[in-house]
């Protein structure tokens, strides 16, 4: 796997898969390119009342993104408890039309319902759309968790292209908006929150956001950071995340360990154990 892709967890127990991640300039690249997924590990039964919320709370989302590029939801359908209601939001990039936002979420909700299946929780980045659901509540909860990092390869000190760049992230790191894109030369960004979040709370996962891209992909002609609630994203004409024919051909799947893949590996151990005793005790 390429060392530039990071992908990490830590708040609602969410386990984030990074699969092949074919990003492109903003301006040209398709709104539907997977970027990450995630899904809690709390199972859900099918049949009860909570899947009735979760359907409720994405078919709204489906139907909201028809006219408006962002909206958040509380479902609580008659019938259920407290511990059955789901919340959910979806964003869409700020440049899309209603048509264009409407597609991406379709797109995401399917892959979402394909990845996350019977999952209490989960959240999906497409190029050009963002959708999220949960038992618990996130609303309006700043969150800078790293979920991906990806940066192009070095391409040496080049003054010229630092300080366009620079200029650039800088211009972006100003805010004032949920959504702003840039240029200097060669050289565009955009940055992109999910407006659940105040513009404080946005602008200061922005900053974040930047703070990270400038200091881990250095002088990558190119890079990508996603929080859970922001990204920012860089390119020079000629680069970009998907020039990499190694990269765009090999399918990754990562799966981010921690607490999570020692459970796994002591069910595995367990597994083979209890095959071992059966042996024994068949001979």
């Amino acid at each position: 796997m390429n060392n530039s892709i990071e992908a990490f967890v830590q708040s609602s127990s969410f386990t984030f898969l990074l699969i092949s991640s074919l990003l492109i300039h903003p301006s040209t690249s398709s709104t539907t390119n997977f970027v990450y997924g995630g899904c809690t590990q709390l199972k859900f039964t099918p049949g009860t009342p909570y899947e009735s919320n979760v359907d409720s709370v994405l078919t709204s989302v489906v139907n909201s993104a028809a006219t408006a590029n962002f909206n958040n939801f509380k479902i609580s359908l008659p019938g259920s408890t407290q511990s059955d209601v789901v919340y959910g939001l979806y964003q869409c990039r700020g440049d899309l039309s209603n048509d264009d936002c409407h597609d991406c979420i379709v797109h995401a909700v399917s892959q979402l319902g394909g990845i996350c299946a019977d999952t209490s929780g989960g959240a999906l980045q497409l190029d050009g759309c963002f959708v999220k659901y949960d038992n618990i509540s996130f609303l309006g909860v700043e969150d800078k968790t790293v979920v991906m990092k990806k940066c192009g390869p070095s391409i040496g000190y080049n003054s010229d292209s630092l300080t366009r760049r620079d200029a650039v992230l800088g211009y972006l790191t100003a805010g004032g908006q949920y959504f702003r894109v840039g240029g200097s030369g060669n050289v565009q960004g955009i940055v992109q929150c999910v407006q659940d979040l105040s513009m404080g709370q946005c602008q200061d996962c922005v900053s974040e956001a930047i703070g990270r891209l400038k200091n881990e992909c250095g002088t990558s002609p190119w890079g990508d950071m996603f929080l859970a609630k922001c990204y920012a994203r860089y390119s020079e004409s000629g680069y970009h995340s998907g020039s990499d024919n190694s990269n765009d051909m090999e399918k990754t799947l990562a799966i981010i360990v921690g607490l999570i893949a020692g459970v796994a590996l002591i069910i595995v151990l367990l597994s083979a154990l209890n095959k071992l005793f059966e042996k024994k005790g068949g001979k």
